[in-house]
């Protein structure tokens, strides 16, 4: 079985072949950055009209390059939330007008439950796909979701805790932004803590007490914005030096929270996903800490092209709803469409 999957839930136009197996024949991602780069973030309307302009071609590309045809396909899977209402509607239309046309069956996926199948994903780059039980805790950090999830099986998610302002993601391009770094801001201030000193400014961690599965980084940003009021923008090292400090303040709390979910809920493993768990550091952190836990816990990381927004998530769990005999409609296309809560496995 072949499976075409189609993503616009933001500002990423793409589509991908994947089979049941889970095998990635093609993922073919049209960048919508240079469109919003100059304001900073995403420009809701800029991102439908860029969608509509690529999404043919970026689907015909990745026919291509699956050396398929639409013909041959036996299904379409197609994000239908939670995004930006007018980014879904082309992506959502655009797969219905093929799967009737092609006489194909037609699955909606949410987005962020593919971001937390990508672990499942391989191709010949990498061959091995991750291994992981049920049920596990799964963290999703991205621009604009920062949550922690109980997976108990395909379309069995349910809701740990969630941001309760900004995800990590957001407050990563907000600070590029005060630092003059340009967005999005994840990969250069990550690049930048490469050469700094994690421990030179402590900035705060919100804990949120009895909210232990919750985050909150506005008051972080908020950190950095007092900091720079007072000392001015940094050159040279202590940019460095800030930049690592603000990351570790981030990634402390993101693999401190993971970490402790996984344990209170008696699991062995642990998925981080979205376009955060690219992040060297806090792919690293979760990795070294959770060897650290007794038992030691396993940590599952999607190749970083599989952690950003991409369609070959949205075909795979497609695929694997299919599989499962799991039903998912177009019928409740939402923009925030949320995932199940609460959780089973609150104390």
């Amino acid at each position: 079985m072949r499976v075409l999957g189609i993503e616009t839930s933001c500002d990423e136009t793409a589509a991908a072949i994947v089979t049941h197996e889970g095998e990635v024949l093609s993922n073919v991602v049209a960048s919508q950055i240079p469109v919003h780069k100059k304001y900073g973030g995403v420009v809701p309307e800029l991102a439908s009209r860029a969608h509509l302009e690529a999404i043919l071609p970026v689907i015909d590309e990745a026919l291509s390059r699956a050396k398929t045809t639409r013909e041959s396909i036996d299904c379409v899977a197609v994000t239908k939330g939670p995004g930006l209402i007018g980014a879904l509607m082309v992506g959502v239309h655009t797969a219905k007008a093929l799967a009737y046309s092609l006489d194909k069956k037609l699955v909606g996926v949410h987005h962020i439950e593919a971001h937390l199948a990508a672990v499942r994903l391989w191709d010949l780059d990498d061959p091995n796909p991750a291994d992981v039980s049920y049920p596990h805790v799964a963290l999703a950090v991205s621009g604009g979701h920062t949550a922690l999830y109980q997976v108990n099986g395909p379309g069995d998610v349910h809701q740990l805790g969630q941001t309760l302002d900004d995800a990590a993601g957001e407050a990563y391009d907000k600070v590029a932004t005060m630092l003059g770094l340009g967005y999005p801001g994840g990969q250069v201030i990550d690049d930048h803590a490469k050469t700094g000193d994690p421990n030179a400014i402590q900035f705060p961690r919100a804990w949120l007490g009895k909210r232990h599965d919750d985050f909150s980084f506005s008051g972080l940003k908020t950190s950095v914005r007092y900091h720079l009021r007072n000392h001015g923008v940094p050159t040279g090292q202590a940019l460095y030096d800030l930049c690592a400090s603000f990351q570790e303040a981030v990634v402390h709390v993101l693999a401190k929270k993971t970490l402790r979910a996984a344990a209170r809920c008696g699991v062995r493993d642990v998925v981080a996903a979205g376009g955060v768990a690219a992040n060297s550091r806090l792919r690293h952190v979760l990795r070294e800490r959770a060897q650290d836990m007794r038992p030691a816990l396993n940590v599952h990381i999607p190749p970083i092209r599989f952690c950003t927004d991409n369609a070959a998530m949205i075909a795979g769990l497609g695929a694997w709803y299919l599989q499962n005999g799991i039903h998912s409609d177009l019928l409740t296309l939402d923009a925030s469409a949320g995932l199940p809560i609460p959780s089973p496995c609150e104390p």
